[in-house]
């Protein structure tokens, strides 16, 4: 009850906050190809039940028609405009509104598509038990996908091969000793990962 009452304050909070900031990024996105502004992708949330996830779009129409759900930092489907969101993370924004809705959760396992939950074995489908979340220790673990899979000629196989199997550890550790106060460390630590990110990317800049 206080972890849903939490999401519902501050998902509301981060929206109003964080409206001007919407505003400018559509205005970006809409005059690079006129495309839709959000990406509404399937995902499995708690229990199995099916939602769509928003996201500022950051790829080319009909992208998951062209290759696959694993996406390479270099991936050609991304947009110049996705390319400077999905630098700062700021294609996740939206995801405030999953939450507020109730279909994820500020901290709580990834969401992923039907098909890599297809996979999960008995064990790991008590990653469904709780709501899916914005980070968890897997977040903190690999906070960029997209790095890792950069320059492999096969995503989906590097994804599988390098990423999964951790990812799904770091889930199932988060579901069995998930409270609210590991949640609170789970938000400070990803907020504190985020500046470092961003300063070390102004470092980069700079040079």
């Amino acid at each position: 009850m206080m972890k849903r009452v939490f999401d519902i304050i501050y998902s509301s909070c981060g929206l109003l906050v964080l409206s001007p900031i919407f505003i400018i990024i559509a205005c970006v996105i809409k005059s690079g190809d006129r495309g839709a502004l959000f990406y509404r992708g399937v995902r499995v949330g708690l229990h199995e039940k099916l939602f769509r996830i928003y996201k500022f779009r950051t790829m080319v129409m009909n992208a998951e028609k062209i290759g696959g759900s694993s996406t390479a930092g270099d991936d050609p489907r991304i947009t110049k405009v996705g390319k400077f969101v999905r630098k700062y993370k700021l294609d996740e924004l939206p995801q405030l509104i999953n939450v507020l809705k109730g279909e994820m959760s500020f901290v709580g396992p990834r969401p992923e598509v039907q098909h890599y939950v297809d996979m999960f074995t008995e064990e790991e489908k008590a990653i469904l038990s709780v709501r899916p979340g914005i980070t968890d220790w897997a977040s903190l673990w690999n906070p960029d996908e997209g790095k890792i899979l950069s320059g492999s000629p096969d995503p989906e196989k590097a994804y599988m091969e390098k990423i999964r199997p951790n990812k799904i550890t770091l889930q199932l550790k988060y579901v069995k000793e998930r409270s609210f106060w590991v949640d609170l460390k789970i938000i400070f630590k990803t907020l504190l990962t985020i500046l470092s990110e961003r300063n070390t990317q102004k470092d980069q800049d700079s040079n």
